[in-house]
């Protein structure tokens, strides 16, 4: 790839660790994520790019460089990229939800260089300083965002009892946001090593594998038969959403971050007469600087949920291909240059 250019108003860093994220497995094993992805034929709308474009879009660096009209930013500074670009003029980025843009890029998915080049040049409002978090641990703020802003849309609070289905990176980190806000948590998740993962990180209050028990059941005990608050919908499986549509309380919100192969069907009579709020989250918009602080406040401990640490070089043998056949078998594997 040539060498990227720094640009006025841009920031050159040096990616020093990138998460493994199962987008990644997607783009290599299946084809384009599409319309964020660009094609072999088609570019995509803000980077330019077609494939083959540079992965990574979970990533932190050191600056090496600050373009012309950059201030705050000097070289040696740790950093991690906001990856996700918005067109900056259609109603959705004019409402601050550039991450709903709908032509919206994400680096490392879309072109525009991503966490496993040597350098990218990023536009300076998208990186953001991380202070004395270690290099590694903060290439976990992107996914703990996508969490945190599904977590923050619910209007979960300090005292709410929340649910968690699903505990991949996502729904883990979720969790984890959930237990910064004071909530408790109760996670529901097949895989042995992910429960104990939830369990080992203290994010989890209550655990469920709901191939063995009822998620529903075991609500109605902790919460007195009264439902919990909220449900965080991270894995896109229709019974699970039909579960989260009745653990909930009446007037409950069920947050759905996953997404859906196909369309799910909803249970309206459940709907309309408990009142549920069902609504959907997409990446994030303005958290990192939240998120970054709850992390450095010692509110949101990353190191536990890094479970593989491999070189790029074998990125594709220990990383993707290990994944595709055992991906229940990590939380988060991260890849340095």
């Amino acid at each position: 790839m040539p060498e990227p250019e720094l640009r006025p108003g841009t920031v050159m860093v040096a990616p020093a660790w990138t998460g493994l994220c199962g987008s990644d497995l997607h783009l290599y094993f299946e084809g384009p994520l599409v319309p964020v992805s660009p094609t072999a034929d088609n570019a995509h709308l803000l980077t330019g790019e077609t494939l083959p474009v540079v992965l990574g879009h979970e990533f932190s660096g050191v600056v090496e460089q600050v373009g012309d009209g950059v201030t705050g930013f000097n070289s040696g500074d740790s950093v991690v990229v906001e990856p996700v670009l918005g067109c900056g003029h259609c109603p959705a980025c004019a409402s601050g939800r550039y991450n709903a843009c709908g032509a919206m890029a994400c680096l490392g998915i879309s072109g525009g260089g991503g966490g496993l080049a040597e350098r990218v040049v990023v536009p300076v409002e998208r990186v953001h300083h991380i202070g004395d978090i270690p290099l590694d641990e903060a290439a976990l703020i992107e996914p703990l965002c996508v969490g945190y802003h599904g977590v923050k849309q619910s209007g979960a609070k300090a005292g709410d009892i929340v649910i968690v289905a699903g505990a991949g990176p996502v729904g883990l980190l979720a969790a984890a946001a959930l237990k910064g806000l004071g909530a408790t948590t109760i996670v529901s998740e097949v895989s042995p090593i992910r429960r104990r993962t939830a369990i080992d990180t203290g994010i989890a209050d209550y655990l469920v594998d709901p191939l063995t028990e009822s998620l529903i059941d075991k609500v109605a005990d902790i919460t007195g038969g009264r439902g919990a608050d909220i449900a965080v919908d991270c894995a896109g499986v229709q019974s699970v959403l039909d579960d989260l549509l009745t653990a909930v309380k009446v007037g409950g919100v069920v947050e759905i971050i996953a997404m859906y192969n196909g369309k799910p069907e909803i249970d309206m009579a459940t709907l309309v007469f408990k009142e549920i709020t069902v609504q959907g989250s997409v990446g994030y918009a303005d958290d990192h600087a939240e998120v970054i602080e709850l992390v450095r406040a010692g509110k949101i401990p990353l190191a536990p949920f890094i479970t593989s640490r491999i070189r790029a070089e074998n990125f594709v043998e220990d990383g993707l291909e290990y994944l595709q056949e055992q991906k229940d078998t990590q939380v988060k594997m991260i890849v340095s240059l």
